[in-house]
């Protein structure tokens, strides 16, 4: 049976020796012990392959607990109908929430568009060079920020509010 040491499970998955320590911590991978003292771990072909789906689930964005259920459900030996329908609802429910970040974000990069449309528009307009020209166009920009969705007046950084 194949063995393999950290430092080759580090290497293969490009993490840190560190990493790997922490999932054994976390309960998702168990060496076995081996040499004086008992100082060297061993991982099997069964540590290796619950690495690789511990770290292909990080990659999803699923939590440890997630991963660890997940994980868990691959190893069973029970029916895997079930095993699948959990792993359609992790996946659902994931893809729920990065549908709804992605388009949080996507409401924010318009409102940026439009901050960068407004300042552009005004320093067109704005003569170049003078000192007094310049703090009008500040002053013109900090207006054009809008108030939050609750009325209240936007907080700009360094400055504080009445």
């Amino acid at each position: 049976m194949a063995t393999f040491t950290i430092t080759e499970l580090a290497r293969e998955f490009d993490v840190t020796p560190r990493a790997i320590r922490f999932y054994e911590d976390q309960g998702l991978l168990a060496p076995t012990r081996a040499g004086a003292g008992a100082r060297q771990r061993v991982y099997t072909q069964r540590d290796r392959t619950r690495l690789k789906l511990t770290l292909r689930g990080k990659r999803l964005g699923l939590s440890l607990s997630e991963v660890r259920d997940l994980v868990d459900m691959y190893e069973s030996p029970s029916d895997t109908v079930p095993q699948l329908e959990r792993f359609l609802q992790v996946l659902a429910g994931h893809r729920a929430t990065l549908e709804r970040q992605l388009e949080d974000l996507q409401v924010t990069l318009d409102e940026i568009a439009a901050h960068e449309a407004r300042c552009r528009a005004l320093l067109e307009r704005a003569p170049r060079g003078t000192a007094a020209t310049r703090a009008r166009t500040a002053s013109a920009v900090r207006a054009s920020v809008p108030d939050r969705a609750d009325g209240s007046p936007a907080r700009r950084r360094g400055r504080p509010t009445d």
